[in-house]
């Protein structure tokens, strides 16, 4: 029995393919050619598109649209912003389509919330709409820095007079948009001026552990430098201290100020005492070493009284153990050094800073005071080893010179 088809017998051994049938040219009646696997010569078909609104081919122009273009259409005031969409090849009629997508994706949810904007955006939709069907002539600009973007001319290579392309050099922002360029750097914040201004932060009382307030002032001390005051007033037991720290880094040379009291009115010289400076009176027989009483920024007379009551209300000194030889020491000491404070004695009051940075106030100044010496001198090794000096390194941090390891 034959089947219908069946390929007649070869020579033995040898397999007969059935050669392919080529596929049939489109009927007149067809737009395309029929499909089939057996056709080599398979090609994609063109045909051209037609807008069934208008049966106009005006808003089929090819686009290319990448993510750092600013898309634009003045007549209705309507601007995407650039990289706010990612980049489309797509056509004219396309992108209007893609922003009514955009702008219609919430609106149920606004218009179920009553929103006020749910009906602007609808009136605006509907001119959108109206561009779609070329109601009336529009303008669509495409701005992108990055030069990539790009509007079919359908009659190319002959101009089309609809179509303006204008080049451009990019600005700064532009291109740091774009990232070919680095950002500038951020201008340096206005530093804030703290002169006229007293800083506050909480802190508790060194004698009653109750909350306080401690405030900061940063002076200006003329002739000298600038300090930090901190002082601090506890409302719970009365306490009040102060204290002031320096502003400035350490002196390259130690300070030895020097001052023959020989009036009354010397109290009232201002005096800045820093945590590493030394006190002397060779009248007195008195010496106090530096780290004592802390940094204090006062007058002469303030601190020969917080030196008088150091001395004489010290408690290692009063009470059933002491001698009777050294309370009546300490009872001439304090009337010395009330006759010192009263004008009546004359001593030299000697300041000691290895730092260099206590001040005493030059009443002549800008002239030599006659009656103060500064000395400015090199400090030992022993001073350097106690200001922590000895084992700073400050010198090899340098690039290229950094010690090898």
């Amino acid at each position: 029995m034959a089947a219908s088809g069946a390929v007649e017998p070869g020579p033995p051994g040898a397999a007969v393919a059935p050669s392919p049938a080529p596929a049939p040219p489109p009927a007149p009646d067809h737009l395309f050619r029929p499909i089939s696997a057996e056709d080599e010569e398979q090609q994609p078909t063109e045909i051209e598109s037609l807008c069934m609104n208008c049966y106009c081919n005006d808003m089929n122009r090819e686009v290319v649209k990448t993510d750092s273009a600013a898309t634009r259409i003045p007549e209705l005031d309507f601007e995407i912003p650039a990289f706010s969409q990612k980049g489309a090849l797509t056509t004219v009629e396309g992108l209007i389509t893609r922003a009514i997508s955009g702008l219609e994706q919430d609106q149920p949810a606004r218009r179920a919330n009553k929103d006020a904007t749910a009906e602007r955006i609808d009136e605006f939709i509907v001119k959108l709409k109206e561009l779609k069907q070329v109601a009336s002539p529009f303008t669509l600009i495409i701005d992108d820095p990055s030069g990539n973007s790009f509007v079919e001319n359908p009659h190319a290579p002959q101009k089309d007079d609809a179509l303006v392309i204008t080049h451009y050099n990019r600005t700064r922002q532009q291109e740091e948009m774009l990232g070919l360029q680095e950002e500038a750097p951020a201008e340096k914040p206005e530093e804030e001026d703290l002169r006229n201004e007293v800083l506050q932060f909480s802190t508790n009382c060194p004698e009653c552990n109750a909350p306080a307030q401690t405030n900061m002032k940063l002076v200006q001390i003329p002739h000298f430098k600038e300090v930090i005051i901190m002082a601090t007033n506890c409302e719970n037991c009365g306490h009040r201290t102060n204290e002031v720290k320096s502003g400035g880094a350490v002196e390259p040379l130690g300070t030895r100020i020097t001052l023959h009291i020989t009036d009354a009115s010397d109290m009232t010289r201002d005096l800045l005492k820093s945590e590493t400076c030394s006190v002397e009176i060779p009248e007195l027989e008195f010496e106090l070493g530096m780290a004592v009483l802390g940094g204090k920024f006062t007058t002469l007379e303030g601190l020969l009284k917080d030196i008088r009551e150091l001395v004489t209300k010290n408690p290692f000194t009063l009470g059933d153990s002491s001698n009777p030889g050294q309370t009546e020491r300490l009872q001439e000491f304090s009337q010395k050094m009330d006759q010192i404070i009263e004008g009546n004695m004359k001593a030299h009051f000697i300041m000691d800073d290895p730092a260099g940075n206590s001040y005493l106030q030059n009443v002549y100044a800008p002239e030599d005071d006659p009656e103060m010496k500064v000395e400015r001198y090199k400090r030992t090794f022993d001073q350097n080893e106690e200001l922590g000096l000895n084992d700073m390194k400050t010198e090899g941090y340098e690039a290229g010179l950094a010690p090898q390891r």
